[in-house]
């Protein structure tokens, strides 16, 4: 009996693993269809270290997010390079700024606008916000909202183009209903968004691209060509 229970145990255990090795590898192959959304891009920061844009650029990525500042006086480290590389291998380019809840959103206005160069093409600004790696404290929907319309006076003042909020899961449950009306950038990862209303759709967290080493964020456009020329093109 006892040789039995421990066959059976075993037998589980490895049904349950090659069950586990399965999802995985679905998960890291996943990609939404491409008829339907062509046009893929790519979010980093300095977590991704130094970057070979054309090779990122020719392995079907054709839009670049990348962080340029934090808070009130954090600046990404490789922001400047990132930049400068990814538009120079051909990429459509724009910046993103983790809004936090411990400074106000004016002070915050003023770092992403000293370091986000003005003059090129640039896709819409992004603000970041979300729960994980901010600061303890959770405003209410007013109060977040009173210091993002702080931060957004005075950005799409300066780069002529309405903001786009990126809201993680746990950040969408507690503001979505509620937060300034902004075009969205869904985080869904190996599912299609629930809603129907969003400009960019980050379906990978552990993507792999050519030019990277490691893992990257996945994002697709809703939208083909002629979006993201809108996007990116020079304001008036």
């Amino acid at each position: 009996m006892g040789k039995r229970i421990v066959f059976w145990g075993l037998a589980v255990a490895v049904v349950a693993s090659a069950v586990v090795a399965g999802a995985f590898f679905w998960f890291r192959g996943f990609s939404p269809d491409r008829e339907e959304f062509p046009i893929r891009g790519v979010d980093v920061s300095h977590h991704q270290g130094k970057i070979d844009w054309p090779r990122v650029a020719a392995d079907d990525v054709a839009f670049a997010i990348i962080k340029a500042t934090e808070g009130g006086t954090h600046v990404d480290t490789q922001f400047s390079i990132n930049l400068r590389e990814a538009r120079a291998a051909g990429l459509a380019v724009g910046a993103y700024h983790f809004f936090t809840f411990c400074r106000p959103g004016a002070d915050q206005a003023k770092n992403f606008i000293s370091v986000v160069p003005r003059g090129e093409p640039l896709l819409p600004p992004v603000v970041d916000i979300e729960f994980g790696g901010n600061c303890p404290q959770r405003p209410s929907p007013e109060q977040l909202n009173a210091e993002l319309a702080a931060f957004l006076g005075p950005v799409e003042t300066a780069f002529g183009k309405q903001a786009i909020f990126y809201l993680t899961d746990e950040a969408a449950d507690a503001y979505s209903g509620s937060i300034l009306n902004r075009r969205r950038w869904l985080r869904s990862l190996a599912m299609r968004p629930r809603e129907n209303d969003w400009i960019y759709w980050q379906y990978h967290n552990m993507g792999r691209v050519d030019g990277i080493e490691g893992d990257v964020d996945l994002n697709v456009l809703k939208g083909g060509r002629e979006t993201l020329a809108k996007l990116f093109a020079p304001t008036p």
